[in-house]
């Protein structure tokens, strides 16, 4: 799939692993409060919300918590309401950066993130500069698997657009938001249980970056990431395996 980032996928690995617990949690708080907030408090009618609580749950986030936010989003509780922004940019060697937020103060983040970006040598775009060339799709990855046929014939007829082998055997189902839903039933009653899943943006095209662009870039991403009102940083960079082990 065009634009499909290995570095990218490592980098949400390792995010994932290395994240404090305490600041994983404050973001998934926040993503299950707007998603209730903005589809209501009704998990089977709001898919938005049933994969954020998911999400929630997969980081064994507490029961309590995860209720909290919700009646907050829904106004059953009161609580801070906080306010979607995207801030579209370019990182080093040009590349295409989108940065997703969650924020009760809209001014203290747009100058997190536009001091970020200034100072791994980016630059803040206006809306529309850089999200015409990403779209959305959802993504279910799996481990190497012993019989990779019949998860791939299985998802195929379950919606699937697109199926993706890496070097090392893992798998990454592509499909469509629309049929999302189904294929996560599908795959599960069938027993193919995936290690990830998530609706993500990903770019039709890839920048390519040198060594030192490759560093600032890493840098540059996880400074976005360790901002309490970013929620998710997506990018078209391309770091190859070579480079990737050098740094």
């Amino acid at each position: 799939m065009a634009g499909h980032s290995k570095w990218a996928n490592i980098q949400h690995r390792k995010g994932a692993q290395d994240k404090k617990r305490g600041k994983l949690f404050t973001k998934l708080i926040r993503e299950i409060t707007i998603a209730a907030k903005l589809g209501g408090s009704d998990l089977n009618s709001n898919p938005r919300l049933r994969l954020a609580v998911e999400k929630g749950k997969s980081q064994s986030m507490p029961k309590d918590n995860i209720s909290k936010a919700i009646k907050r989003g829904a106004g059953e509780l009161e609580g801070i309401d906080y306010l979607e922004i995207r801030y579209e940019g370019y990182g080093p060697g040009g590349a295409a950066v989108i940065v997703d937020c969650l924020t009760d103060n809209k001014n203290r983040t747009v100058a997190d993130v536009r001091h970020a970006f200034s100072k791994y040598g980016g630059n803040l775009g206006a809306d529309g500069s850089v999200a015409y060339m990403f779209s959305s799709l959802g993504v279910l990855s799996y481990n190497k698997h012993d019989d990779e046929n019949s998860l791939m014939e299985t998802a195929i007829d379950a919606g699937a657009d697109d199926i993706i082998t890496e070097d090392d055997g893992s798998i990454e189902v592509i499909v469509d938001p629309n049929n999302y839903d189904e294929l996560c039933k599908v795959m599960s009653e069938k027993g193919y249980n995936p290690v990830t899943k998530e609706m993500t943006w990903r770019c039709s095209t890839i920048t390519n970056l040198n060594e030192n662009e490759a560093s600032t870039m890493i840098k540059l991403t996880s400074t976005l990431e360790d901002l309490d009102d970013v929620q998710t940083v997506y990018s078209n960079a391309e770091i190859t395996d070579e480079i990737l082990a050098k740094l």
